[in-house]
């Protein structure tokens, strides 16, 4: 699935990856990718247009890439993107544009988003483990994506930090 994503795009564009806080709604849902396509239609940098595509995964991650070879964004651009997101956070009361957060599903395959103390009381209770799919959200290239940076075991990323011995042995 993932190597099927930004199908137009190439490795090398741009990648920003956001959480949504919390599941949306199916409008909240379509309310957000429509704003988001609307703007990205029209997004520029210096007048000029940007390649922009968006993927939305999970019900939960918003993916915007951009081919910075046909025109890289601009700073004032990239602040157009994050001003229009942090305006849906407002209307949907929801963070979109965040921090310090560790992205994981959980054993039904949800998709939870917890603060890493949170993340490493629950490797040190089994609740995750070595295994425990996680997301990666500071990743900055499509190429990185589908090279499963992105989404991964805990164990082969940097969450692997927070695992406690006792969870590496679950």
């Amino acid at each position: 699935m993932i190597q099927a994503l930004f199908p137009h795009l190439p490795d090398s564009s741009r990648l920003w990856v956001y959480g949504v806080g919390r599941p949306l709604t199916e409008d909240e849902e379509s309310d957000l990718l429509a704003r988001v396509d609307t703007f990205l239609d029209g997004w520029k940098a210096h007048g000029h247009p940007l390649a922009a595509a968006r993927e939305w995964l999970y019900g939960r991650f918003l993916l915007v890439g951009v081919d910075d070879g046909v025109t890289p964004p601009s700073g004032c651009s990239i602040d157009a993107l994050v001003r229009i997101l942090r305006s849906m956070e407002s209307d949907l009361e929801t963070e979109i544009v965040g921090g310090a957060a560790v992205w994981y599903a959980d054993g039904e395959g949800h998709v939870e988003r917890v603060s890493r103390a949170e993340f490493k009381e629950r490797a040190e209770s089994g609740l995750v483990s070595e295994e425990t799919t996680v997301f990666d959200p500071s990743i900055t290239r499509v190429g990185e994506l589908r090279a499963g940076e992105w989404e991964r075991p805990a164990g082969d990323g940097w969450h692997r930090k927070y695992l406690s011995p006792r969870s590496n042995a679950l």
